[in-house]
């Protein structure tokens, strides 16, 4: 886990309340008072950091923003560099019965929509969760630890949200032309606008 030492706290900053989760340094943009975790790749490593950071300061935290890259299916027709807003986090590589434990995050209804009024041209869709490139069976969006952490973010008791940018297109067998430095620029520079409409809109919640 990385974070951020010269953060406020404090509940007169409101953006220093808002935790932005991202697997890798590419992902996370250079913070402007809110506080920044890397989680690492893959559902577990996610799942411990930010059970961890939330832990830290468990009244502090008014939001959690996951972002990052992500996988699309072919039939899911999206542009490489597509911001996709997810309304629902899979975990695909769970297979027990419901009952013995989720499989479906939901995000916080208020967040989502803050973030639709800041990004319209984003698209809304379901994210898979899972630990393998292409193993995703549930959702045409494919990534590794947004289940994760929004699990970790509602045992806590913190809203969340999980935000991908298209970065390839999973059946593309040749990674040159996977999108990785245009999707990883797409995800800093909405960062700041993402933080900024989910900090105002759990300060019109306060």
């Amino acid at each position: 886990m990385s974070a951020a030492h010269d953060v406020s706290l404090s509940p007169y900053a409101p953006v220093g309340r808002v935790l932005v989760v991202a697997a890798t340094t590419r992902e996370l943009a250079p913070s402007h008072g809110w506080h920044v975790v890397r989680c690492g790749v893959g559902p577990v490593d996610a799942a411990v950091a930010t059970s961890a950071a939330l832990a830290t300061a468990p009244r502090a935290w008014r939001a959690v923003l996951h972002i990052g890259i992500a996988g699309a299916r072919e039939r899911a027709k999206l542009p490489l560099g597509t911001v996709v807003l997810g309304d629902a986090s899979h975990y695909d590589d769970l297979g027990v019965p419901e009952q013995f434990a989720p499989r479906v995050a939901h995000p916080d209804a208020g967040l989502l929509a803050a973030a639709r009024q800041a990004l319209p041209d984003a698209t809304v869709q379901p994210i898979a969760t899972t630990a393998r490139v292409g193993g995703s069976h549930s959702a045409l969006i494919e990534a590794m630890e947004g289940f994760a952490v929004l699990r970790a973010a509602e045992r806590a008791g913190v809203p969340a949200l999980e935000v991908r940018v298209i970065s390839n297109l999973i059946e593309e067998q040749d990674r040159s032309r996977w999108a990785f430095d245009h999707a990883f620029a797409r995800v800093l520079a909405i960062t700041p606008t993402l933080v900024a409409a989910l900090a105002h809109a759990m300060a019109s919640t306060d």
